[in-house]
């Protein structure tokens, strides 16, 4: 994972990898995940203000590497959770006064706040946190802009506004606003915020002698670099004892199949609609825009639920586990109204921390693999949904050439043309919605950058064939299992 925040991701994923190791060895107790904190956080020295805090994260740690709760919120249904043992060095106050201050007679800040929460200090004004309101007028009338609104990150990086703090300056993610996307993950620079992770699930289907299948992101391809195929990651995983793995953008050819449908019919009757790939934008469309949500999303699954249902289809009680950057898809996976969709979901930092624990390494391999056409493989990339879906439209003899697409990449994008939709003023007819900027390559799991794996990835998809996306979907039993999300 290629972040600003190297040192915090090492670490985690170092507790990944040794819980992993603990339960390939049938030693996840009680017991060995307390010798594992003091193997990880000897002392008397650390890294933090004392060694007991360290401790402390690190148990927190683990809990959510075991799929649990962090024990500052036990009763949970969120993947997204804050630990508040690392959570309590930012600063508390949202506006501060910095050196720049001229501490001038008029004091204009002072004047302008309806709270009194500035007065004068010492050297410079003084903002009582207690009392701030967080308005910024103080700021706007400082003249020499002396005043600087000190949001936090999470915060910051939160695109629906569910971040907000108690009274001791703990993070609060509000469940019921929070889409699940994981930005807040990455942005926090003391690693107070991860997310429950699935590997010892995984591992324990395997020992246990499941059909376990990994099912890997269209963003896979470039992650590794341009010499790591999906040929190779399959190799990878079956060393491992996944007992197959198959490409996800095969998923997104039936997904665009599907979805063509759905949008020849919406045209022909003047209706907007979405696609309904990104597990983040269905979150968003479900718990802030709930009539659209109704009226206007496609009733197509994703292109991992459509994997996995084929799989469950062809496979009889198999464990089928999603691999690619999103943690929002951990959500989806959770959700029980949908049927047949992926039991697990792992980032590619947990799939790596995954392979260390086996002391497993990427190589190249002479096999070929394909199973997707390459409209299905740039499901990845923003706008490649709505190019595969009217790739669809044209091979069934439709015209599209009139038809107008919204390609909306980020949270803000997203946002405002959901708005539109519910106000009945967006222009276009079809809006495809990815919450992370640049789409699925941009994740928030990505583990390389966006530049980085762009290069590599167009070196590899130049080498896939140019097979259409219907005719491929005739070598596969569509009948078996249902497209559509409502499915019993």
């Amino acid at each position: 994972m290629v972040t600003n925040d190297k040192g915090i991701v090492s670490f985690k994923h170092k507790i990944m990898e040794e819980v992993c190791r603990l339960a390939w060895n049938g030693k996840l107790n009680d017991s060995e995940k307390e010798k594992l904190v003091y193997t990880m956080a000897p002392g008397p020295k650390s890294e933090y203000c004392c060694v007991y805090k360290e401790r402390e994260i690190i148990r927190q740690r683990i809990h959510l590497a075991c799929a649990e709760c962090t024990t500052s919120n036990p009763n949970s249904k969120s993947i997204v959770q804050v630990i508040d043992a690392a959570c309590d060095d930012c600063p508390i106050s949202a506006y501060s006064v910095t050196d720049s201050c001229r501490f001038c007679l008029g004091r204009p800040c002072q004047n302008s706040c309806h709270f009194s929460a500035i007065a004068p200090g010492e050297f410079r004004m003084h903002i009582d946190s207690a009392k701030c309101k967080e308005c910024g007028m103080c700021a706007k009338a400082c003249p020499y802009g002396a005043i600087v609104h000190l949001e936090r990150p999470c915060k910051k990086a939160c695109p629906v506004g569910a971040i907000t703090y108690d009274e001791y300056g703990f993070c609060k993610i509000n469940e019921e606003k929070c889409v699940q996307c994981g930005h807040c993950i990455h942005s926090c620079p003391f690693g107070a915020i991860g997310s429950k992770t699935y590997l010892v699930n995984v591992i324990n289907d395997i020992l246990a002698e499941k059909e376990v299948i990994a099912m890997c992101a269209p963003a896979t391809e470039g992650q590794f670099g341009d010499k790591i195929t999906m040929a190779s990651v399959k190799a990878a995983l079956k060393k491992m004892g996944f007992a197959d793995m198959v490409e996800v953008g095969l998923g997104g050819d039936m997904t665009a199949a599907y979805e063509a449908k759905e949008w020849a019919e919406a045209y022909k009757n003047g209706k907007k609609m979405t696609t309904s790939c990104c597990s983040a934008f269905i979150n968003m469309l479900r718990q802030h825009f709930p009539d659209v949500f109704k009226n206007n999303m496609s009733s197509t699954v994703s292109p991992m639920c459509a994997i996995s249902r084929y799989l469950k289809a062809t496979h009889n009680n198999c464990t089928t586990v999603f691999i690619g950057p999103c943690i929002a898809k951990k959500s989806e996976a959770n959700d029980e109204s949908i049927k047949d969709n992926a039991d697990y979901v792992m980032t590619y930092g947990e799939l790596r921390a995954l392979m260390r624990s086996k002391d497993i390494e990427f190589e190249p391999v002479e096999d070929e693999y394909q199973e997707a056409s390459i409209w299905g493989k740039r499901f990845a990339t923003s706008g490649g949904v709505a190019n595969a879906v009217l790739e669809c439209m044209q091979e069934r003899g439709e015209d599209t050439k009139d038809i107008k697409l919204l390609r909306c990449a980020g949270g803000a994008d997203c946002k405002k043309a959901l708005t539109q939709i519910k106000l009945g003023t967006l222009a276009e007819d079809f809006v495809e919605g990815m919450v992370c900027p640049s789409g699925c390559v941009g994740g928030p799991s990505k583990h390389k950058t966006e530049t980085e794996t762009s290069r590599a990835r167009e070196s590899l998809l130049k080498k896939a064939d140019p097979r259409k996306i219907l005719e491929n979907l005739k070598n596969y039993p569509m009948d078996k299992f249902s497209m559509y999300r409502d499915a019993k």
